[in-house]
């Protein structure tokens, strides 16, 4: 049986649960090792862990760790030997990591309803259990849905449809008309639907193309601080379901990201371009326009992709090819200099021996 014990350690109320180890592995669908009767209240990591704490190991190379923690019990891969320490095997630690912590450390938020200070316009529709902190602008039209939270220095423009379960963090925008669905997160500072970047020469300047379109964000997305995503210049941009990015990255207009894409820090997408399922780009990878990113690819870091990638492959490098070619030309940039001096001595060698063929 769970039991919730509420504490207070200092200015953060944290919440403990304590089961038996048993009980644990069977939240998470997996083998226990050793005395599961144990009780757990706590995670933390091999070397921080204590008595009462389960912790992970999710490297084979931090095995050595297993031994000397102080835990309680430990969360390992499905046949690696847990030395007569208690345990629970499980097919995907870090998985099973994760869900542990959110159920020991992550508290169901209270509603609070719309509190003073709070702006909101004509006609907005609030759902159940919602959390408006003052601060907040809603414009006319609005459809908020049940249980959002809204935290200080959220603005919502007109016609802006929010589904369940969405949290939008301090001072997140989002523009006129877009729509996001449902258990959707924004961090502090992103921008939804602002204007796409699109200019027409004119003469010496240059005509603003009005952004008439939206953006639309499925369900389960999460989307990380300072991040902007541009509005679609006349139909939609559109984030699909499951999809993670991370702080500081532009997607600009009209551009179709997949489901469950992972999008890393400082990545730029630019218009028109379409990301299929499972994609990953890492930090700093930036894209041309109106390219297609086929199912599953993987781009490695700061690389620069000028063209469409096929499904089901890794790139890299600058301009990205296929990373195993990547690597190989990676290993020659050292080279390079030696092999520079190597043919400037060559020519001269050459050079001579013509001169003196030259002299017979």
């Amino acid at each position: 049986m769970w039991f919730l014990l509420l504490r207070n350690n200092g200015p953060r109320e944290e919440r403990n649960l304590e089961t038996s180890l048993k009980e644990l592995a069977a939240f998470l669908g997996g083998t226990v090792i050793g005395n599961g009767d144990i009780p757990i209240s706590g995670i933390a990591g091999l070397d921080e862990a204590g008595e009462g704490d389960i912790t992970f190991l999710a490297s084979a190379k931090y095995v050595q760790k297993v031994a000397t923690t102080k835990a309680s019990a430990v969360i390992l891969p499905a046949g690696v030997d847990a030395g007569g320490r208690n345990g629970i095997q499980v097919a995907n630690p870090y998985l099973a990591f994760a869900k542990v912590l959110t159920l020991f450390e992550v508290r169901p938020s209270q509603p609070k309803g719309v509190m003073e200070g709070a702006v909101i316009g004509r006609d907005v529709v609030i759902g159940k259990d919602a959390t408006v902190y003052p601060g907040v602008y809603v414009g006319d039209d609005v459809s908020i849905g049940d249980r959002v939270t809204l935290f200080p220095g959220v603005v919502l423009y007109e016609g802006v449809e929010l589904g369940d379960d969405v949290t939008l963090h301090a001072h997140v925008s989002v523009r006129e008309r877009c729509r996001i669905g449902n258990r959707v997160t924004v961090h502090c500072g992103a921008v939804i639907g602002n204007d796409g970047f699109g200019y027409a020469p004119d003469g010496a300047g240059w005509y603003k193309i009005p952004q008439i379109g939206i953006v639309v964000i499925e369900d389960d997305v999460e989307i990380g601080a300072n991040t902007a995503i541009d509005r679609a210049a006349l139909n939609v941009t559109l984030i699909r379901r499951g999809t993670k990015i991370d702080n500081l990255v532009q997607i600009a207009h009209n551009c179709i990201i997949g489901e469950n894409c992972m999008i890393i820090s400082q990545v730029g997408i630019s218009g028109s371009s379409k990301l299929g399922n499972h994609v990953t780009l890492a930090g700093q990878v930036g894209l041309a326009g109106h390219l297609e990113i086929g199912d599953n690819v993987m781009v490695g870091a700061q690389s620069g992709v000028p063209g469409d990638l096929p499904a089901n492959a890794v790139f890299s490098g600058y301009p990205a090819v296929p990373h195993k070619e990547w690597l190989k030309y990676s290993m020659t940039l050292p080279l390079l200099p030696d092999m520079r001096r190597a043919q400037n001595a060559l020519e001269k060698k050459v050079a001579e021996l013509e001169r003196k063929l030259a002299g017979k």
